[in-house]
């Protein structure tokens, strides 16, 4: 009998007489399990061997057996929901527990920070959201960043530490004119499934980036030998490298990217693969064929919580469970922050193609109107003064490119707008509420719709909307790291005008094919925001509580670990 059923058969008898040792007869027993005499004895027999009753049979006809109770219903099926929140199976948990998302979230605190299993490393993190979609090739939020760059390798990549492109799945590069480069792969690697990486994959995933401006000056993509890659391109680009090593250029199977669960269960050649996805919990096991170093920890589990840190990650067990909570202070005793400002922040995107802000006017009203000095009274009425946000006057800290003053611009008319802002984002629907109470003020009503993040620049949704409230993360420092953001997708020429949008265009053509290392961010970051196109609003703190059971930690600039560095020394 299996355990499962043994325990249902415990919850029969143990409901037939009350949790209360009784005396009884093994005829009664057969009744209560529906089976016979024998069975029902050898049932009586594992239970007892389990430690949950004893069973006494009576010696001598007509007498009463005795049953005694050592554990309650209770307890077994919280044995037994832990071991399905141990074995990852939150769905059964779930259900177990009457659908009581509290005590799931309880149970699953248990579980959390870094364990040994069987000699394997296992690290669980708690997180805020799930990850529906983690194909390179689509708008990647923060996290979705960093996810795919442990899922997948690029022909090149950025090394966190110097921020200087290196060799990933190419070992060596040339450049045999301005506009054509080879690169050479490495050969025999394997994707997660066991198929070898070929150069048609290669091919195939950067060509479904050819609608993206950041990477248009791609002409074709061939491949003259084995293992060997050829790009012609339109314009000279003398950084195409660099151009290469972002997370959305990518390498993904063609095969498993095609297939139905392709960006649930997508498959690469990174250290880590996916093993379960979704809307409870993200498993990644490593790729014992990975062609780099193996990953020092073995898997690692991201398990959703409502209640989890937004802007910071916990590998640790050691927190109380109210520091799972974002808005509560997470400094305790035995724990390092290690948080630093976002390469980013949220903003409000004005449509000025073909929203209210197309009007000059009224540019220049929502631009002083909706600045983060004007929007910090409201906010603090909703609590968001509880979260760690630190005013913006530009799209990176630093940039100093608002005006810090008011200069009071009227509303041109009292009138209705809309906003628009990407679902599972708990800060959102807090901004927009104060952003929808200051315009009241002067008498404008703020209709609020909310989308998934891929449809947030949608065109069907893009005519109807006037604002749109964002949220940007370069990644890195590079003087470069702003032109995917403004290039790769349609976020920008959608609410810019034409011209402004070709402005910018131009301006990373003509740094790709000249001498200069240093591209000029700040120019196009000072003319997003004089112009009012975008307003800045709040940076925010990311980084990791370190609970000191993990060696090598080290935050990243999207707010994230190495998975693969880091490591549980041994207590000997």
């Amino acid at each position: 009998m299996s355990g499962q059923r043994l325990q249902t058969q415990f919850s029969k008898v143990y409901a037939h007489f009350g949790g209360k040792d009784s005396d009884t007869n093994l005829q009664d027993m057969a009744e209560i399990f529906s089976c016979t005499r024998r069975n029902a004895r050898m049932v009586l027999s594992k239970m007892a061997e389990h430690g949950w009753l004893s069973w006494e049979p009576a010696v001598g006809r007509g007498k009463q057996s005795q049953l005694i109770f050592h554990r309650s219903d209770s307890d077994l099926q919280m044995k037994r929901v832990r071991q399905w929140v141990k074995d990852g199976k939150l769905d059964a948990a779930l259900e177990d527990l009457g659908n009581d998302a509290s005590k799931l979230a309880q149970l699953i605190q248990e579980q959390l920070g870094v364990s040994t299993q069987e000699g394997k490393q296992i690290i669980r993190l708690p997180y805020y959201r799930a990850f529906p979609c983690l194909n390179p090739a689509k708008p990647l939020r923060r996290s979705e960043q960093h996810l795919i760059t442990q899922i997948f390798n690029g022909l090149t990549r950025f090394n966190e530490s110097t921020e200087q492109v290196e060799a990933d799945l190419a070992h060596h590069w040339e450049a045999l004119s301005d506009t054509h480069w080879r690169f050479y792969l490495r050969p025999a690697v394997r994707f997660h499934d066991g198929n070898l990486l070929h150069t048609d994959d290669v091919i195939w995933s950067l060509q479904v980036l050819s609608s993206n401006v950041f990477f248009s000056h791609i002409d074709s993509i061939q491949a003259p030998a084995e293992n060997v890659i050829d790009f012609h391109l339109k314009r000279p680009d003398r950084r195409l490298p660099d151009t290469l090593a972002v997370p959305m250029a990518s390498i993904q199977s063609r095969k498993a990217a095609e297939a139905k669960n392709g960006e649930l269960f997508p498959v690469g050649t990174g250290p880590y693969r996916v093993v379960e996805n979704n809307s409870h919990q993200l498993v990644l096991k490593a790729n014992d064929h990975y062609f780099g170093f193996r990953a020092l920890t073995d898997e690692i589990e991201i398990w959703v919580l409502d209640s989890a840190a937004m802007c910071y990650l916990q590998p640790t067990a050691k927190l109380d469970p109210t520091a799972l909570d974002s808005r509560q202070g997470i400094l305790q005793s035995g724990t390092k922050e290690r948080l630093a400002l976002d390469e980013g922040c949220n903003y409000l995107l004005l449509n000025r193609n073909n929203g209210i802000a197309k009007d000059p006017r009224w540019a220049a009203y929502l631009s002083d109107r909706l600045s983060s000095l004007r929007l910090l009274p409201h906010l603090a009425e909703s609590g968001i003064g509880e979260y760690r946000l630190t005013n913006a006057y530009g799209l990176l800290p630093g940039w100093i490119h608002t005006n810090v003053s008011h200069l009071d611009v009227s509303a041109p008319e009292k009138k209705g707008l809309r906003l628009a802002h990407q679902s599972d984002n708990p800060l959102f629907p807090l901004m927009a509420k104060a952003l929808k109470s200051l315009l009241a003020i002067d008498g404008i009503t703020l209709e609020i719709d909310v989308v998934p993040y891929e449809d947030i620049m949608s065109p069907k949704h893009a005519k109807k909307v006037d604002i749109w409230l964002c949220g940007m993360s370069l990644g890195n420092k590079r003087s470069d790291a702003i032109l995917p953001w403004l290039l790769s997708f349609s976020h920008l020429s959608t609410a810019m005008p034409s011209a402004e949008f070709s402005e910018i265009t131009n301006k990373m053509t003509e740094w790709r094919s000249g001498d200069a290392t240093h591209f000029d961010a700040e120019v196009i970051g000072k003319m997003l925001v004089e112009s009012a196109q975008i307003i800045p609003l709040f940076h925010i703190w990311l980084g990791v509580v370190d609970g000191r059971e993990l060696e090598d930690v080290s935050s990243n600039k999207v707010g994230w670990f190495d998975f693969k560095s880091v490591w549980k020394k041994p207590a000997l």
